[in-house]
């Protein structure tokens, strides 16, 4: 196990301050005890104060603060010899505890110097570190469960309630719960045996919600509930052809990379607003059966300093630990405006930190970005190896619109569908958006409504479409521009 090691090694160095980044305390405290090092170990929390570490019973009559147990083990001798576990820590890590951060960096003084064998390790799912012992500070992650690992606890934890499941449901649990804390996964399967005393395909319901769960708690990604699918796309034969293929690859990642296929990297989708890039985003998650992420900038974006670039490698992290997942950067223009060159020093770094990222990253994070318009992004976003491919998406044509008609009315009225002139409404609809489409089918099916018709009309339909302003004709120029700008580029594939 990594981090074992890593202690072991940095312990035996005589690195004062070992800081667990972790929820799990007995999973740590598993850990610290497997050292097996010559030392004695001793705990503090909050709940107790000092307390036998193996235990967990009080060493002393009156519980004491941090600041006392420390300055006390410090004065008596007791902590030479001795790792020193504190738990619930990181709200007494602030600048104005002073009298507490004093003692610390006393204690780390003393160790260094040679003056005393100890090491303080930290155990806590929130980072805080003061200024003045931040040199002295080594920050560790918790190990994630390898999915081989998974397996066989989750192999283990049905055999001991006599349950047996089959080899592929098994990996798909296992990849499903990639991400979650052991505390977490036996929560679930506690859960799914309680609810029809076994385990199934439906329980794989009940981990993505645990998923969900923690993304809403990270605040800086979203999980989007996505009823759309492919088949929702009217049109974009090449892109639904090139993302099918992706999802052969992605439903059987580990066959897929035993044969020597590259790890998906993700897809750029530009070109005209409207058009179904947000749409194919949606419906990628949906053709690879994973969830679905979306990086909001807004959420990123921190007041001090440094904590944008914080927001951003923990969102990537999450993102890494949710996987399998496909992560929707939408507006991409926009989430990263002014990396031209013109922008804030900040936006620059997170660009250059997700530029990075893309081009490195070996996990199962399909990435879909979306843009209107990416004339005035760096080229180095359109460099090969940051996307398998970039698609642009222009208006739709005679045959795509004649699709979305018929998406959108059978999706709302499938029994009139057959009695609409759809081609009349192709004719009509030249310039129009894939939304623009949709907006009119809704508005047709208000207004027959609204007159007590039985039915929808080809005559409300054109109706509705005669008093519409196309996005071609909102924004003539703006269109014509951005369709130059793709054809002659020569770096994207056409969608259609």
């Amino acid at each position: 196990m990594t981090l074992k090691n890593n202690l072991r090694q940095y312990i035996d160095a005589g690195y004062p301050i070992l800081y667990i980044d972790a929820y799990e305390e007995i999973k740590t405290d598993e850990i610290i005890s497997s050292l097996n090092l010559e030392k004695g170990l001793i705990e503090w929390n909050a709940a107790d104060g000092l307390v036998n570490f193996k235990n967990k019973t009080p060493l002393m009559e009156t519980k004491m603060s941090l600041c006392e147990a420390l300055a006390f083990l410090n004065s008596s001798g007791d902590i030479d010899n001795h790792l020193v576990v504190l738990k619930d820590a990181h709200t007494f890590l602030s600048s104005d505890d002073t009298d507490t951060v004093a003692i610390i960096k006393r204690i780390c003084q003393r160790i260094i110097n040679g003056q005393i064998d100890s090491t303080i390790i930290i155990v806590s799912p929130v980072i805080s570190i003061p200024k003045e012992i931040e040199k002295y500070v080594t920050v560790f992650e918790m190990d994630p469960m390898l999915q081989d690992d998974i397996c066989d606890h989750v192999r283990e934890y049905l055999n001991a309630y006599d349950i047996s499941v089959g080899e592929k449901l098994l990996n798909e649990i296992a990849i499903a719960f990639k991400g979650l804390t052991m505390y977490e996964i036996d929560t679930l399967l506690n859960l799914s045996l309680a609810e029809n005393g076994e385990i199934t395909q439906k329980d794989l319901k009940l981990i993505f919600e645990q998923k969900r769960q923690i993304i809403m708690k990270s605040n800086t990604l979203e999980m989007i509930n996505v009823k759309e699918k492919i088949t929702d796309i009217g049109g974009l034969d090449n892109l639904k052809k090139w993302l099918e293929r992706k999802a052969a690859i992605f439903r059987d990642i580990d066959s897929a990379v035993q044969f020597g296929v590259d790890m998906p990297k993700g897809v750029l989708i530009a070109g005209i607003p409207g058009c179904g890039k947000s749409l194919a985003a949606k419906a990628t998650s949906a053709l690879f059966e994973v969830p679905l992420l979306k990086l909001d900038m807004g959420k990123i974006m921190g007041k001090y300093l440094g904590e944008s670039e914080t927001n951003m490698r923990k969102a990537i992290e999450l993102a890494e630990t949710i996987s399998p997942c496909v992560l929707w950067v939408d507006e991409l223009e926009k989430a990263f405006a002014g990396t031209d060159g013109s922008g804030h020093e900040v936006t620059m770094r997170l660009f250059a930190t997700f530029l990075t990222w893309l081009q490195e990253k070996t996990s199962p994070v399909f990435v879909v970005a979306t843009a209107n318009d990416i004339s005035k992004m760096p080229p180095e976003l359109l460099r090969k190896g940051r996307f398998d491919d970039i698609f642009y998406v222009d208006l739709p044509n005679d045959n795509e619109r004649k699709r979305i008609f018929e998406i959108h009315i059978r999706k709302r009225r499938p029994a009139d569908l057959s009695g609409i002139d759809v081609s009349a409404l192709v004719g009509k609809s030249s310039g129009y958006s894939g939304a623009d489409i949709e907006s009119v089918v809704v508005e047709a099916v208000e207004d027959a409504f609204a007159n007590k018709q039985d039915g929808l009309k080809t005559d409300n339909v054109l109706k509705i479409i005669n008093s519409t302003k196309s996005l071609s004709d909102i924004m003539g120029e703006k269109i014509k521009n951005l369709r130059k700008f793709y054809s002659e580029s020569g770096n994207f594939k056409n969608a259609t």
